[in-house]
């Protein structure tokens, strides 16, 4: 579990390089090509957070005692794709998406192209499934998730609907990947070493809690956080919130060692209770550390705070496992067999058909909102 997480997240961190800043002003015109330009190339940034995590993450599943990926091959011609296809098509085509921002979007192009052709050429056809649905989960999610924050917009309700749209990228993405998982049967996944899941274990976290505390509790940010509270001294506010920060990263890596010592004893039950619970463990870790972050206790609740939902979301998600936690689970749930081409064709212009729709109802509705951006 810790080894198939860190490759996920490695996978999908690999995305974060992408600017789509202007890509959203594009959506926020009123005429159809600028729009649906827009919401074209956020279909492709969220397609390629979606094949990179999911490619990886199928790769660690299909992995076997007799079939291994060579990583160092894989990571180098990966490398080796993004500054190809990322130099080719910027610097020689001039074929830009984001002007004037970062164009790596072409970087990441290339790490997928490379990912696929590994995937195809060494016959990690499951892998390759995976990648692919969670591409189109995380195209459409990106696409339909921006249209969400553009109707919110509009609406005049204050929310922070930038991060609804992020968060519809992910979940929709993780639909996908999902769908492909439990409809495949696969293999018996080769066993990491310790030291291979204990270093994903400390990578997940110990490596990402400790960037985010260096990078997001930094002392300005939480002095300008301070004065922003009226706090009567903001530079001893900052300190005791990133000591704070600190010492929640300790709790949790130390019940994180308790606990996973356990699951190598064979204590623990993988799928009823392991995996839900350190799902609901690290989203906790995740939601305080973004508490602390953004002030949470020291303002009053607001709807138009998204973290005010946070809490009673995963509220319902752990209660609905819980009523559900003592049902057996066994996957695969189906196995679909082999998709047709036309299967693939539907999918593909039913996603063209969304965001037509969506584009059309876009610039029916408003004039042009503000900050909005024109590509042609």
């Amino acid at each position: 579990m810790p080894v198939l997480t860190a490759l996920s997240g490695i996978g999908w961190a690999v995305g974060g390089m992408m600017s789509y800043g202007i890509v959203i002003g594009y959506c926020r015109g009123n005429d159809f090509g600028n729009v649906a330009y827009g919401y074209t190339m956020l279909a492709v940034i969220g397609g390629l957070y979606g094949f990179i995590g999911g490619g990886m993450f199928g790769l660690g599943l299909e992995s076997t005692e007799d079939k291994k990926p060579r990583w160092a091959s894989l990571i180098t011609e990966m490398v080796a794709g993004a500054w190809i296809v990322w130099g080719f098509i910027i610097y020689q085509l001039e074929w830009f998406m984001t002007p004037p921002r970062s164009e790596l979007w072409a970087a990441c192009l290339g790490a997928a192209a490379a990912l696929a052709w590994y995937l195809y050429r060494e016959d990690f056809h499951r892998s390759l499934r995976v990648a692919i649905y969670a591409m189109l989960g995380g195209g459409i999610g990106f696409s339909f998730g921006n249209f969400i924050q553009t109707m919110g917009t509009i609406s005049g309700i204050s929310y922070n609907w930038w991060n609804v749209m992020e968060f519809t990228l992910g979940f929709c993405s993780g639909l996908g990947l999902a769908y492909a998982v439990v409809t495949r049967e696969w293999p018996e996944t080769v066993k990491p070493s310790k030291i291979a899941n204990w270093f994903a274990v400390f990578f997940l976290l110990l490596a990402i809690p400790l960037t985010n505390l260096i990078d997001a509790f930094h002392t300005q940010r939480m002095v300008n956080l301070g004065e922003s509270l009226k706090m009567a001294n903001p530079e001893i506010f900052a300190y005791n919130q990133t000591i704070l920060g600190a010492v929640i990263l300790i709790v949790f890596l130390i019940l994180s060692i308790i606990i996973w010592r356990q699951a190598e004893k064979g204590k623990l039950n993988l799928i009823n209770l392991l995996i839900p619970l350190s799902l609901f463990a690290y989203s906790i870790y995740y939601m305080v550390y973004g508490f602390i972050v953004k002030g949470f206790f020291y303002r009053s609740l607001s709807i138009g705070h998204s973290d005010t939902l946070y809490t009673p979301v995963l509220l319902t998600a752990f209660i609905l496992w819980f009523i559900n936690r003592k049902k057996d689970i066994s996957l695969p749930l189906a196995d679909v067999g082999v998709e047709s081409a036309k299967k693939r064709i539907l999918i593909t212009f039913g996603m063209i058909l969304v965001i037509i729709i969506i584009t059309l109802i876009s610039i029916s509705t408003h004039p042009g909102i503000a900050g909005f951006h024109e590509r042609f």
